[in-house]
């Protein structure tokens, strides 16, 4: 793999050093401080954190969607090869070009997201009309294709219908279905699942995993849920407090946890079979693990692994100075090493027990 500071020429998006800062009279927040990462064509990458870690922010300055009080640093590289554009300080204009066709965003909330005064098909189609350059009749027969790409029944129908006139899930497909509608070489979906139930939520992932194999969609999955995590990602970033921790193929990091608090969020989260082991040893009484203390403020980059004050393993070195984003164990070969920023990261012995 390419030095963790070097664009990767394969990606189809490769972030270096991003940075994006708050300011204001009083303070100023680093809501991302120093993330680099890449996406592979048809990979899914899963960015995954507790609330305010910096992941949606990340996501939309990747975007360009951030508003101008925001301060941005580093790269951020679309496209593979000598093809790839940077998009780091680039103009609305630039923006307009190439947002929609060649990277897209499925939001967290599609009533908000959609126009509650104009028709599914109609919105579906001012994206193919802008960059794809289709007539109005073209546009919306393309638009009932997509419903029925994305598992809406009765698309035909559909189209013509309103987003208040739809169920939760299916206004969540029709936002997944005009952010594919040009079939953008990367797709990223904030919490796509989120207030869903099981079942639609199950759906929801069904169809981005047919995009990605259909279309060869990347796309960068941003969610808190482990559960979806091991459901359809390739490979993982976990964030604390603004600041990639650990990167690993998925089933390494579910399995060998190497920084202290991926093994705590691993930890929180009921295994399989686990609720009705512990209902029958103490009768339901004993408690999922915590993490304990509390998330540090961001407004301040200390020269210090910020995870310190709630780490067990943390030692003099943690409190004084940072720890870099480093590869762990060999590689075996692929270009995915598993790297965590962490001082004292937990043996491969310790990581699997």
């Amino acid at each position: 793999m390419s030095h963790p500071m070097s664009p990767n020429p394969e990606a189809v998006l490769s972030v270096r050093d991003l940075s994006v800062s708050f300011r204001s009279d009083a303070r100023t927040v680093h809501a991302v401080d120093h993330l680099s990462y890449d996406l592979a064509p048809g990979e899914v990458l899963a960015v995954v954190g507790e609330s305010g870690c910096g992941k949606s922010v990340a996501s939309m300055a990747v975007m360009g969607l951030l508003p101008p009080t925001a301060h941005i640093t580093g790269s951020i590289r679309l496209g593979g090869g000598e093809g790839m554009r940077e998009l780091a300080g680039a103009d609305d204009k630039a923006y307009g070009k190439i947002r929609g066709k060649d990277i897209a965003m499925i939001f967290q909330e599609p009533m908000t997201s959609l126009n509650p005064v104009l028709t599914i098909g109609r919105q579906i189609g001012e994206v193919l009309r802008r960059h794809q350059g289709l007539s109005k009749k073209e546009a919306r027969a393309r638009a009932v294709e997509l419903l029925d790409l994305v598992g809406i029944p009765a698309p035909a129908q559909r189209v013509d219908e309103y987003p208040h006139q739809l169920s939760g899930g299916m206004r969540q497909r029709v936002m997944i279905a005009i952010a594919v509608a040009c079939d953008p070489a990367v797709l990223i979906a904030d919490e796509p699942t989120t207030a869903l139930d099981v079942t639609v939520q199950a759906g929801i992932l069904e169809v981005l995993q047919s995009l990605r194999e259909r279309l060869g969609t990347a796309i960068v999955l941003i969610t808190h849920d482990l559960g979806v995590v091991a459901d359809i990602a390739d490979r993982v970033l976990v964030m604390y407090a603004g600041r990639p921790v650990e990167q690993a193929p998925v089933d390494e990091l579910f399995a060998t946890p190497r920084h202290p608090y991926t093994r705590g969020l691993l930890s929180a989260v009921l295994r399989p079979g686990a609720s009705a082991a512990r209902a029958a040893s103490d009768g339901g009484k004993r408690r999922l693990p915590e993490i304990p203390g509390l998330v540090p403020s961001l407004d301040s980059q200390p020269d210090a692994c910020t995870f310190a004050p709630r780490c067990a393993r943390a030692d003099d070195r943690c409190t004084t100075s940072r720890p870099g984003f480093e590869a762990v164990a060999p590689d075996g070969g692929t270009d995915t090493p598993h790297r965590t920023a962490c001082w004292h990261p937990h043996t491969l012995q310790e990581a699997a027990q």
